[in-house]
């Protein structure tokens, strides 16, 4: 066989598959789809004898990259406001690259294809280097950081965090559910091959532009492997167009799918993208700027819609609505003025918008200074220490505690399209119809009247307000690990200054009883609980209280 043969070679790894006839093999990994009539062919044909070479020179070249970054100290030249988001960013991310490296067994279980195995198992591949070499950034910036506060303790953060819990029910959404479900239609199909755009591509940009450029050197060598992830989705989806019977599970996935990645992907990277920087040049894009361009033109109009040739729907209502959401209902504002509200729950330092931040935003989102405007300045003001309580528990910043979504964990920021529903005996907000929809029609043992017993339930213990409900702050802050060295300051501040004379302590937290509103919810009268919903869907924009 030709060394330069990859098709030869391609042919010899699948000799080496091998279906048992001694014992029916378990069901690992269920799926609800069929397969029998699927064509078996691979896109893009790759093996190893090429794909290892290939890692070893973009390897070299992050390496590279960071042993630079050390002897030019460029740590210490990343704007502060950049590199404290981060210390979120960098616990979130290399979760969901391991859960997509554990997501490729169950793909492989549930698709009788060798073709495509062989390119899931290299993707499993890819999915370990990338968290590795994330964890490696992370680490340089914790040992070279003026502030290692936060980083050192990413993974214990990530997991405790009331951010932490968003970004978690998004990388298990690649593991949990119908295995096609959760390894080909969420995570390929839509998270790596449309939002891996504004996240690897759009992101890094950013980065260098606040003097960060080894987050672009990793970043980028994280993206270059995703054609690859793509092609493996593609195989896939076409395998399961070619049964009628997976038409209706396919539409309903990729409905779920869409939603669930608008809601979370937008939300950390939007906010990440326009109040983690310091670049404030005009001729930039926006967030929103770029989610058009890399989304709803190169995913959604050249990936997705052609797809309608095979008869399937494609949730155009959805696309459309995500688009409105973040260009006419403020939703990347929205969620960046509840990070910061819940700055005393963080494991990173927040800092306040000025007038150059205004300016900025003014232009890029008309109308957005009288919406969130004076909001910031109230932060600014409240973030001295001066006897007050952190902002969120002070009256006069004119914000209300927003509740939760059961389904992607984002709070109910755009109120006035909150659901309230009574699902399996709990009483649930929902963001958005869809999480409603998801949430109670999707994630059920039947669906359209058909069985559906491999996609499972959203349940568990979801929401973070809930667990440290009736607590007092100080002592959640001891809890979570939040507090430095000294025992006494708290991790998170509210501004950037790291005079110790300006830093909060557990002494301005102490005394304080953080309550949860799913909670409070739950023990309402039916006809209290009604009124109350009324009044929150009336408040806003920007989480004020309805006008009594």
């Amino acid at each position: 066989m030709s060394r330069a043969s990859i098709t030869k070679a391609h042919q010899k790894i699948q000799e080496l598959s091998w279906e048992p006839t001694f014992v029916e093999p378990v069901d690992k990994y269920p799926t609800d789809y069929t397969f029998e009539k699927a064509p078996k062919k691979d896109p893009l044909k790759q093996v190893l004898r090429s794909y290892f070479p290939m890692e070893e020179e973009k390897d070299n070249r992050v390496f590279g990259a960071m042993d630079g970054a050390i002897r030019g100290n460029m740590f210490r030249q990343v704007q502060e406001r950049w590199m404290e988001w981060q210390k979120l960013f960098l616990s979130i991310i290399p979760f969901p690259e391991i859960s997509a490296a554990r997501a490729m067994p169950l793909a492989i279980n549930a698709v009788p294809n060798p073709e495509v195995h062989n390119g899931l198992a290299i993707q499993m591949i890819d999915e370990v280097r990338h968290s590795t070499i994330q964890m490696n950034l992370k680490r340089l910036y914790m040992n070279h950081y003026i502030d290692p506060a936060g980083f050192d303790l990413t993974e214990k953060g990530f997991a405790n965090c009331y951010a932490g819990t968003i970004g978690r029910q998004f990388g298990e959404g690649f593991i949990t559910g119908d295995a096609i479900t959760a390894a080909n239609v969420y995570l390929t199909i839509v998270a790596e091959t449309a939002f891996t755009n504004v996240l690897f591509v759009a992101m890094p940009g950013e980065a260098a532009a606040n003097g960060d450029y080894l987050l672009p050197t990793v970043f980028h060598s994280v993206q270059s492997d995703e054609s690859r992830h793509i092609s493996n989705g593609y195989s896939i989806i076409l395998m399961a167009l070619a049964d009628e019977r997976n038409r209706a599970l396919l539409e309903r996935d990729l409905r779920y799918a869409w939603w669930n990645n608008h809601a979370v992907v937008d939300a950390a990277i939007g906010t990440f993208i326009e109040y983690g920087t310091k670049d404030r040049r005009k001729d930039r894009e926006s967030y929103a700027e770029a989610w058009r361009r890399w989304i709803y033109d190169d995913y959604y109009r050249s990936y997705l819609v052609p797809l309608e040739k095979y008869g399937l729907t494609i949730p155009h209502d959805l696309v459309e609505e995500s688009w409105n959401r973040i260009w006419n209902k403020g939703y990347i504002h929205e969620v960046a003025q509840f990070f910061a509200t819940g700055w005393f729950a963080n494991y990173w330092r927040i800092d306040g918008m000025d007038d150059k931040d205004f300016e900025w935003f003014e232009f890029k989102y008309p109308g957005w200074y009288d919406k969130y405007g004076r909001w910031w300045e109230k932060y600014t003001e409240l973030s001295k220490k001066n006897g007050h309580k952190p902002i969120a528990f002070e009256a006069e910043a004119n914000y209300q505690y927003p509740h939760r979504c059961w389904t992607c964990m984002v709070p109910c920021l755009i109120r006035e399209d909150t659901v309230m529903d009574e699902v399996d005996g709990q009483v649930r907000t929902y963001c958005s119809e869809t999480c409603h929809w998801t949430d109670k029609v999707a994630f059920r043992p039947e669906y359209e009247g058909r069985p559906t017993p491999s996609m499972g339930k959203l349940s568990g213990q979801r929401e973070w307000e809930t667990l440290h409900h009736g607590k007092d702050l100080g002592d959640i802050m001891q809890d979570l690990g939040y507090i430095r060295d000294d025992g006494h300051t708290l991790v998170p501040q509210p501004h950037l200054n790291l005079d110790p004379k300006e830093m909060w302590t557990l002494d301005e937290v102490r005394g304080i009883t953080l309550n949860s509103p799913n909670v409070l919810l739950n023990e309402m009268s039916p006809e209290e609980r009604e009124q109350h919903m009324a009044e929150y869907k009336r408040g806003g924009p920007a989480g004020r209280p309805a006008a009594a």
